[in-house]
């Protein structure tokens, strides 16, 4: 896992890398213009702050999640071999937001009104995934973040468990999703039932004009 992002108005000239979801206990270690975030338990590296990351890559011009190319990464493994630390960054190209296709919503046995949802996101791939929007059900086409998504607002998506049942990943609305129009209450972005195909990147360009002032 590779989440990259980037904000110059609050951080300056500093890329974040996150590999890993946080933990309690974490060591910190900085060489240089690169500081490592590690889990002290396991010694597995969590992320990385970069700082005058424009001296290694360049100018950037995103605000928000930084979509690496194969070369960026490199050059980052680069920085960090020539400081000191391993170079263990590896490139992550996988499509994080992609239609999904709800075969089965089922009452959450330890709530009133979170459902159980298994959700195909194509290649034979079935997710399980606990949701609260009013509106889930079965047989409906929907958005799903899978893990490692970057939310518009910076939440990233981790597996997590929801009142003891596993979830690996959240089916998306409108309104989390910042699509212009939307409606601004709790409830899954449901989609035609042949907007796209399951499994594809969701066309984000496409969805501009999902909803009509």
């Amino acid at each position: 896992m590779l989440i990259t992002s980037y904000n110059p108005t609050e951080l300056g000239d500093t890329l974040i890398a996150i590999l890993r979801p946080d933990t309690a206990d974490q060591k910190i270690e900085t060489h240089q213009n690169v500081t490592r975030i590690s889990d002290t338990a396991t010694g597995e590296t969590l992320g990385y702050n970069f700082f005058e990351v424009s001296k290694t890559l360049g100018k950037l011009t995103v605000n928000g999640q930084v979509h690496l190319t194969a070369d960026q990464v490199d050059q980052l493994n680069n920085l960090l071999k020539a400081t000191d630390f391993e170079p263990d960054l590896e490139l992550d190209t996988a499509d994080k937001f992609v239609v999904g296709y709800v075969e089965s919503a089922e009452a959450h046995p330890k709530s009133d009104h979170l459902l159980v949802t298994k959700t195909e996101v194509g290649e034979g791939e079935t997710l399980q995934i606990v949701s609260g929007s009013p509106n889930m059900q079965a047989d409906i086409l929907v958005v799903v973040a899978k893990i490692g998504a970057m939310m518009p607002d910076g939440l990233i998506i981790w597996p997590g468990e929801l009142r003891g049942v596993e979830s690996d990943g959240m089916i998306v609305s409108g309104r989390e999703l910042k699509l212009p129009n939307a409606p601004q209450h709790p409830g899954a972005l449901i989609l035609p039932a042949d907007y796209q195909k399951v499994g594809e990147p969701f066309d984000f360009d496409r969805a501009q004009t999902l909803f009509t002032a």
